[in-house]
C-alpha cells in the first residue's frame, strides 16, 4: 500500500501442549528452518529463532498486512504438520492453545536476539513458567493465573 511505512517487532513465545520437553536437538534446527519459511512467506522478516525442549521464541519484523493472530495460527498449524508428518515425535505433537507476544522497539532488537538465542544456557537455571511470568512481568502484562500454559497432566 502506497505511503504506509512500519516498523513493528514482535517477540512471540509459544509452548508445546502441557509443557511436554519433547523438541529434541536432533530435529529442532530442521524445525527452526520450517517456522523460518512459514514466517518469511507471509511476508515478515525473522529476526531470531530458538527453543527449548517445551517451547520456542520467534522475534519477527511484521508486515503489517496480516494479523498476528493469523501469523501465529499459521505458524502452530503447519509446524505441528511438519513434525507429525516427519515422526519426529513418538506422540501426536501439538502446540499449547495460546501465545504471548510482546512488541519491541528498534533499540531492543540486538538485546531480544540474545536473549533468545541464549535459550539452552537461561533454561539451564530458570524454568519455562518462570520465564514466561517474568516476560509478562516485564511487559506489565495482566494475566490470569488460570489462563497460564496447563502443566503437565501426569
Amino acid at each position: 500500500m502506497p505511503n504506509t511505512y512500519t516498523q513493528l517487532y514482535i517477540h512471540c513465545v509459544f509452548a508445546v501442549k502441557y509443557r511436554l520437553a519433547v523438541i529434541e536437538s536432533s530435529w529442532e534446527e530442521d524445525l527452526h528452518k520450517y517456522i523460518t519459511g512459514i514466517v518469511q512467506n507471509n511476508g515478515h522478516k525473522m529476526l531470531a529463532i530458538n527453543s527449548a525442549t517445551d517451547h520456542l521464541h520467534i522475534f519477527i519484523g511484521l508486515d503489517p498486512q496480516q494479523s498476528i493472530s493469523e501469523m501465529m495460527r499459521l505458524v502452530k498449524g503447519d509446524s505441528s504438520e511438519f513434525i507429525n508428518k516427519s515422526g519426529f515425535t513418538k506422540r501426536k505433537f501439538q502446540w499449547q492453545r495460546g501465545y504471548g507476544a510482546f512488541s519491541n522497539s528498534k533499540s531492543q532488537i540486538d538485546g531480544v536476539v540474545k536473549y533468545i538465542g541464549n535459550q539452552k544456557q537461561h533454561h539451564l537455571k530458570k524454568s519455562f513458567r518462570d520465564e514466561y511470568l517474568e516476560i509478562l512481568k516485564h511487559y506489565a502484562v495482566e494475566y490470569d493465573e488460570e489462563y497460564l500454559f496447563s502443566d503437565l497432566l501426569d
